[in-house]
C-alpha cells in the first residue's frame, strides 16, 4: 500500500482499504465475541487509520484520538505487514458433476486425493446429483477443482 501512496495511485491505496475493511467486517460476521477477536479487530481498526491518514487526514486524526492511540496518527510508524501471516494454509476447491458447478470444499493445502474426494462427496449437492449411485470417475486437480462424472 505505501508503494500505491508514494506513486500517487490513490485508487489503488482505496481498493486495498477496501479489501482491509472487508475482511476485518467478515471477520467480525464470522464469530462469536471474545476478547480475543476484540483485540484482533482493534488491531485492525488501528492499521485501517493509519492507511487512510494520507487521504482523509481529520477523520483519520479523530478516529485515532477515539481509539486513545497516543499522539497523532501521523506520527505514528507506519504499519509494516508480517509475510507469515499473509500465507493461507486452506485452500478453497469448487466441485462440479458433469462439468457443472455445485459447490466447494476448503480443505489443508496439499490435502491427499482421498480426503479431497470424501469432502466433495460429502456435499448435498454432489449426493443429491449422485441419487444414491457411486460416481463413475472422480477428477481431481490438487488444490484447484474436483469433477465428480455421475
Amino acid at each position: 500500500m505505501a508503494e500505491e501512496i508514494e506513486g500517487l495511485r490513490f485508487n489503488r491505496a482505496v481498493a486495498q482499504i477496501y479489501e482491509l475493511t472487508n475482511a476485518l467486517a467478515k471477520f467480525v460476521a464470522a464469530g462469536t465475541a471474545t476478547a480475543s477477536r476484540a483485540a484482533v479487530v482493534r488491531e485492525g481498526v488501528i492499521v485501517l487509520v493509519q492507511l487512510v491518514a494520507p487521504m482523509m487526514p481529520h477523520l483519520a486524526e479523530s478516529a485515532w484520538s477515539a481509539l486513545g492511540q497516543p499522539g497523532m496518527a501521523i506520527d505514528a510508524p507506519w504499519p509494516e505487514s508480517d509475510p507469515t501471516l499473509l500465507v493461507d494454509d486452506t485452500v478453497v476447491i469448487p466441485v462440479q458433476v458433469n462439468g457443472k458447478r455445485r459447490g466447494e470444499i476448503t480443505v489443508p493445502k496439499g490435502s491427499a486425493n482421498e480426503l479431497v474426494e470424501k469432502e466433495a462427496l460429502s456435499l448435498e449437492a454432489v449426493a443429491r446429483m449422485l441419487d444414491g449411485k457411486p460416481p463413475k470417475k472422480v477428477v481431481i486437480v490438487p488444490d484447484r477443482i474436483v469433477n465428480v462424472v455421475a
